[in-house]
């Protein structure tokens, strides 16, 4: 499966629009977060040869402005479209999406969206104290299983954990996206590294949240497995 960065901090070229808050294409037809603007996301759309009509389902990790921003200028585009949120996000996230014409799907656990295309469902997290619910994606393919994430708030071992059982036996292939250990210390962020070595994680992309210095530690611990994450990048899986 072939995974398209749309929108994230850093790009191959200076024509695409950089930001925070991340958006990837899976397989051209999934949409996965939407970063920080609409206008920026369909800018590097365009430039990437990006065919919005071809979008299916769009996937929002969590209720946050960085990975929802976009969203509003897709549902202006594609009327109808399915959007899977976590039963736990906002009402007024909701209420937004449905005023938008778009088909809300709230997905409380795992559900496959399309061939070897799945969403984790609801898992719990938190952030500044109060409750955040934030879902992944999973991609299944003949190289084992790969999991994007948005900012893994619930904790992203607990995330890698969490597919780990629903999908026993299976080679975690790849891990993408925000790790959130932007302020983690030095040792947190080790211990995390050690996590993804224990759990058999073979190739590692943090972006986003991750911070530099996990990003760093990453690179340092898996060297030539370490994925570069770029606007513009294109990622087999």
């Amino acid at each position: 499966m072939k995974i398209k960065v749309l929108f994230d901090k850093i790009a191959l070229n200076k024509d695409l629009r950089t930001g925070w808050g991340v958006s990837f294409l899976v397989e051209g037809k999934i949409l996965f977060d939407a970063g920080e603007k609409g206008e920026w996301l369909l800018e590097n759309m365009g430039i990437l040869g990006v065919d919005i009509n071809k979008i299916e389902r769009v996937v929002i990790s969590h209720d946050h402005w960085d990975h929802t921003g976009g969203l509003w200028q897709i549902l202006k585009e594609r009327k109808g479209i399915k959007v899977y949120s976590c039963p736990g996000f906002s009402k007024e996230f909701k209420d937004k999406v449905k005023e938008s014409q778009a088909d809300l799907i709230e997905a409380g656990k795992l559900t496959e969206i399309s061939q070897d295309i799945f969403i984790t469902g609801e898992i719990s997290g938190a952030y500044h104290g109060k409750y955040m619910p934030e879902q992944a994606l999973v991609l299944k393919t003949g190289n084992g299983l790969t999991i994007v994430t948005g900012c893994a708030h619930p904790g992203i071992l607990k995330i890698v954990e969490k597919v780990k059982t629903k999908f026993p036996g299976e080679q975690v292939y790849s891990v993408l996206g925000g790790f959130h250990l932007k302020e983690s210390d030095k040792r947190a962020i080790e211990i995390v590294v050690e996590g993804f070595k224990k759990l058999g994680v073979l190739k590692a992309g943090p972006t986003h949240c991750s911070g530099e210095k996990a990003e760093e530690e990453f690179m340092k611990k898996y060297g030539i497995n370490f994925v570069k994450i770029q606007v513009g990048q294109e990622i087999e899986v």
